[in-house]
């Protein structure tokens, strides 16, 4: 009897540790969401299922959870939503697909962001982004499409994200960068469309002499 209370004792104590495990889980990324919510106007009531009281932010709308219940997408395209990136996005350890095109958004791209080691799609076109394309960025080795275009960034494309061999789609046009263009990695393979609309970028990518 004794032998059999300590197992159900021990049973008890790990599902216990285990729901913990779980609800802090889920609290990091719901409150990593919450302070992006936070940071953000949205007149449209898009983000009214965001309720941090919830326990698990996967029930959130344009939220998409994996099997183990970790964010991994981000579907806030077409929201009309105002406002600013915030750095508790790096929390969201899983996520693949952070999709934030054709909003409102101002402010500087986080540094943290090249954090995000599964991040696959990096959507962030047609916005206000202001300030430099962080070099950060560079250590997101799973990356496949980088989309920065139609905001008003500025500053040198870092040379750091010719390491990205997985890049199959850059977009940086239609900003206000300024310099060469890399040659190299990815770089080599995009047309001259990738950086058309930045009448500083110079290389032969562009047709401009540095």
């Amino acid at each position: 009897m004794r032998r059999r209370s300590v197992s159900a004792v021990r049973l008890v104590t790990l599902v216990v540790v285990a729901l913990l495990f779980e609800n802090g889980k889920a609290n990091r990324e719901g409150e990593a969401l919450a302070a992006f919510k936070e940071a953000l106007v949205d007149p449209n009531g898009v983000l009214d299922s965001w309720d941090p009281s919830l326990v698990n932010p996967c029930t959130w709308f344009r939220v998409t959870c994996n099997s183990d219940d970790f964010v991994m997408r981000i579907d806030l395209e077409n929201a009309s939503l105002r406002g600013r990136l915030v750095p508790h996005l790096a929390s969201l350890r899983h996520l693949q697909y952070l999709e934030l095109n054709n909003n409102l958004l101002s402010g500087s791209i986080p540094r943290e962001l090249g954090e995000l080691k599964e991040l696959i799609s990096l959507d962030l076109y047609d916005n206000y982004l202001t300030g430099t394309i962080p070099d950060t960025l560079s250590e997101l080795d799973s990356l496949r499409f980088l989309r920065l275009n139609s905001n008003l960034l500025s500053g040198s494309i870092p040379e750091s994200l010719t390491c990205l061999s997985n890049l199959k789609v850059i977009d940086f046009s239609d900003n206000n960068l300024s310099g060469r263009v890399p040659n190299d990695g990815p770089f080599a393979r995009m047309s001259s469309k990738s950086f058309q609309g930045n009448s500083g970028l110079c290389g032969p990518s562009v047709g401009r002499k540095c």
